[in-house]
């Protein structure tokens, strides 16, 4: 080998291990090491920053855009929270979680998936008694085997597709095409979850559980009139078993029904009373068929679409002090609504109106996110913070959200346009249509991963134009010989599984791909087999935390430790790849 293929695979080696061993995020240390290459000539800028074009990477940061459109207007925590239910046993919970999981996860980037379902599972958690821990790595596992179904369901398939079209100069692979080898492995990778995984999961409370926020609220919502919820029982609105939050009355007609049952059903413009927790409250915004109270001298919905909550401290200087909240005209003076109400830990009793403020009350309030500027120096208030994650859903455009989603699919899958052209078309409609903002778009979009994919095509890009790929192809063909494609597959499934366990799955794809097309020319095989293979066994991540973003994600909520991801996922590991390379050669054989 040249000395310029000896530098890129130092770099590719030691960019390795340093993901491996350090806390450096991948894109720094993949960035790194496109540096150093171009630095020493091994490449152009042209090869070096050819990444950014790559069709794959465009279409995952646009499948970004439309995964947000559909979380912005509640779509998925429709799903959660309509889904979900209660279950009996530990079994149906994760029956209940792991089959919409991995149906929407085939057709979603695995990343939000988990995002959103994320803390709604800590909470259902709690609320029907199973310890999040036994849940939350089932629900990563469950995206991943999901992804793996469809074209779209992973960056990673994305990825290898682009670099696939590249290659052949053809149209790539069909949405469905993976779903030969991807479908069967879900299922019984889910089989294994639900009836030898789920006993090998340890039941632990998450990291965050001691410093849990005692504080809670007490705030008012209306049954909307004409809502879903109008004329259900209690029970039947999903109102009983609120985690962290206790109906403590309905007010109807004047009238006030303490000690309210299950079976109570609701009217329209019934007043119902909470007291809970901020993540409960913020839970509560999001239920449609529920409204702020009524008692609002206007709608900020109207004015201002781009709401928020904010936490604030009323301090002993506060102009309304000792004034109630609606004869003080708190909405007028500080362009927010006060929907809760949080006071020595305890209830504050009467209508949210007529509560006088004292100092120390924290208040939760609706309002523009330019509040928190305004009035970050006033002396009316000790500390002002915003909630995270509540801005409360555009429930209206949420069947417009699925309806862009599955055009989107229908369209790649008919082959009226291609999969990038289809994202593209999709994430512009998204914003056309205020499905999703421009600002929660851009927010939404993982840089991170973006920039570690592009860096990544450039390091595979100098093993490929040095000759480092073809040697060490010819490395890997001469262990197992010319005449044994299937043991070359094994070998090529294993090294990419081995690796995306230690690296980010879509590094792998770019680093691995340049050597299987060169392993193939060298046996003369069509390189199909060896792409889906790559596909299946870079994001057959399950034996560590650090091989993929959700596992990473899941890792604090649930308490876990590193060894119980190797203790749940290599066997997982071992189940996929045996059905993978069982499936492959015979959808895909070798003989081109």
């Amino acid at each position: 080998m040249s000395v310029d293929a000896w530098l890129s695979l130092a770099v590719v080696a030691l960019s390795i291990l340093l993901m491996a061993v350090t806390h450096i995020g991948p894109e720094l240390v993949l960035f790194g090491g496109l540096i150093v290459l171009l630095g020493f000539g091994v490449l152009t800028p042209e090869q070096a920053l050819s990444g950014f074009s790559n069709e794959g990477l465009i279409t995952v940061a646009a499948m970004y855009v439309v995964v947000a459109g559909i979380r912005e207007t509640g779509g998925i925590d429709f799903l959660v929270r309509h889904v979900l239910g209660r279950p009996r046993s530990e079994l149906g919970a994760l029956l209940r979680l792991v089959l919409p999981v991995t149906a929407i996860s085939a057709f979603l980037n695995n990343t939000p998936v988990v995002a959103t379902f994320m803390p709604a599972t800590v909470r259902w958690a709690k609320r029907i008694g199973i310890a999040p821990s036994k849940l939350l790595i089932p629900l990563s596992y469950a995206t991943i085997l999901g992804g793996t179904c469809t074209l779209i369901g992973t960056s990673t398939n994305l990825v290898v597709n682009g670099l696939w079209i590249k290659a052949t100069a053809g149209s790539g692979l069909a949405l469905f095409d993976i779903a030969w080898v991807g479908i069967p492995t879900a299922v019984i990778g889910l089989l294994y979850l639900l009836f030898v995984g789920r006993r090998l999961l340890p039941e632990r409370l998450p990291a965050a559980a001691s410093f849990r926020n005692p504080k809670e609220y007490t705030v008012e919502m209306t049954v909307e009139k004409g809502g879903p919820l109008e004329g259900k029982t209690v029970e039947q609105a999903g109102l009983r078993h609120l985690a962290g939050l206790y109906l403590v009355e309905i007010e109807r007609d004047g009238a006030i029904i303490a000690a309210v049952g299950s079976n109570e059903r609701l009217r329209a413009d019934d007043r119902l009373v909470f007291v809970g927790l901020t993540e409960s409250v913020v839970e509560l915004q999001r239920i449609k068929g529920l409204k702020p109270s009524a008692e609002r001298q206007f709608q900020l919905e109207a004015q201002y679409p781009e709401r928020c909550l904010v936490e604030v401290v009323v301090s002993s200087r506060c102009a309304l002090l000792n004034e109630t909240i609606a004869g003080g005209r708190f909405r007028t003076v500080y362009g927010a609504s006060v929907i809760a109400v949080a006071r020595d830990g305890k209830r504050v009793q009467g209508k949210l109106g007529n509560i006088r403020l004292q100092p120390a009350d924290t208040l939760l309030l609706e309002t523009r996110p330019v509040f928190i500027e305004r009035h970050r120096n006033s002396p009316d208030f000790l500390l002002i913070s915003s909630v995270d994650d509540s801005t409360p859903p555009r429930f209206e455009r949420a069947w417009l959200s699925w309806a862009i989603l599955l055009g989107l699919v229908a369209a790649a899958t008919l082959g009226v346009t291609s999969m990038l052209n289809a994202a593209l078309i999709g994430a512009g409609l998204m914003i056309l249509f205020g499905c999703c903002r421009i600002a929660e778009a851009r927010r939404q979009m993982d840089t991170q991963v973006l920039l570690a994919i592009a860096a990544a095509f450039g390091l595979g890009s100098a093993l490929e134009v040095t000759g480092a790929a073809a040697a060490i192809a010819n490395g890997v063909i001469g262990l197992v010989g010319y005449d044994h494609p299937w043991l070359v597959l094994v070998t090529v499934y294993a090294l990419s599984a081995l690796l995306t366990e230690l690296i980010t799955n879509n590094a792998v794809a770019a680093l691995m791909f340049p050597i299987i097309l060169s392993t193939a020319k060298a046996m003369g095989v069509d390189p199909l087999p060896f792409v889906i293979a790559l596909m299946m066994a870079a994001s057959a991540s399950f034996s560590t935390p650090i091989g993929y973003q959700t596992n990473l994600m899941v890792y604090g909520p649930g308490g876990y430790h590193f060894s119980d991801y190797l203790r749940v996922g290599i066997p997982l590991n071992f189940i996929a790849g045996i059905v993978a390379l069982s499936i492959i050669p015979w959808v895909w054989p070798f003989s081109p």
